[in-house]
């Protein structure tokens, strides 16, 4: 809870505020990157949970819709508290600083390149107790390595939502996909099912049809089957078929003759 002297400089603070400065904070708030609640409530990330909450505090008097006239206060109101709860979040916030720490690390890598031949460096290395450790700490307290790290943050952060959205319409895309294919089997089982319930329904039927075939001697008009007509000529084959009445016809005998001696 914010101590009494913190109280009087907020309320300060607020009855000089104008209408358009909360305008102008209400715009912030919607237009700060989307990706990044440190952004939103205008925050450093290095910022503590402690400020993380005295900053939410200022920011959604400021933009209260009971105090502040904008359209769009109360969205902007609302955008504060998500931001808020993210950060204060452990598992979210171990996400979001992940991806931020990777956006460092490509600053200070970036950083190194610039400055690997710079004398004025080397010679601010040599005057520090820490060396070159103690100058890039201090370089990165400043407003200057802040926006780059905030700006390669933004590109890493993109990317990951991208990944995400990617990976989220291709889960889907199976989910419906393998939906599709359950309620196709789903048919075919049905379809299967009820053709074998007609099938056995229609048993007595199909046996009795066949009983009353073989009554008549297997043929519609009562006589025995006859059987296929044997060809006489098939333009497929390439020798010279016989005809039919002389297929089975037996050698002629031998004239008989004398012996020959």
């Amino acid at each position: 809870k914010p101590s009494a002297e913190e109280e009087a400089l907020l309320k300060a603070f607020f009855g000089e505020m104008k209408d358009v400065d909360r305008d102008n904070e209400v715009s912030r708030i919607l237009y700060a990157f989307k990706l990044n609640p440190y952004e939103q409530l205008n925050l450093r990330f290095t910022a503590s949970p402690e400020e993380i909450r005295k900053q939410y505090r200022k920011l959604s008097l400021m933009v209260h819709p009971d105090k502040c006239k904008h359209e769009k206060a109360t969205e902007a109101f609302e955008v504060l508290g998500q931001a808020q709860q993210q950060l204060l979040d452990e598992e979210k916030q171990e996400f979001l600083w992940k991806v931020l720490e990777l956006a460092r690390e490509d600053v200070r890598q970036q950083r190194e390149k610039e400055t690997k031949n710079d004398t004025a460096i080397e010679l601010a290395a040599l005057l520090h107790e820490k060396g070159k450790e103690g100058v890039r700490e201090q370089y990165e307290l400043t407003d200057d390595f802040h926006e780059k790290w905030k700006l390669k943050a933004r590109d890493r952060l993109a990317k990951s939502e991208w990944r995400r959205r990617k990976l989220t319409k291709r889960l889907k895309d199976e989910t419906e996909r393998a939906k599709e294919e359950s309620k196709e089997h789903r048919e075919n089982a049905k379809r299967q099912k009820e053709h074998e319930k007609q099938w056995e329904s229609s048993r007595d039927t199909r046996v009795g049809t066949w009983r009353d075939y073989m009554k008549k001697g297997g043929t519609k008009g009562g006589g025995h089957i006859k059987p296929p007509k044997a060809k006489t000529h098939d333009e497929e084959r390439t020798y010279v078929q016989r005809p039919v009445g002389e297929q089975h016809r037996p050698p002629p005998p031998k004239p008989a003759g004398p012996k020959k001696h």
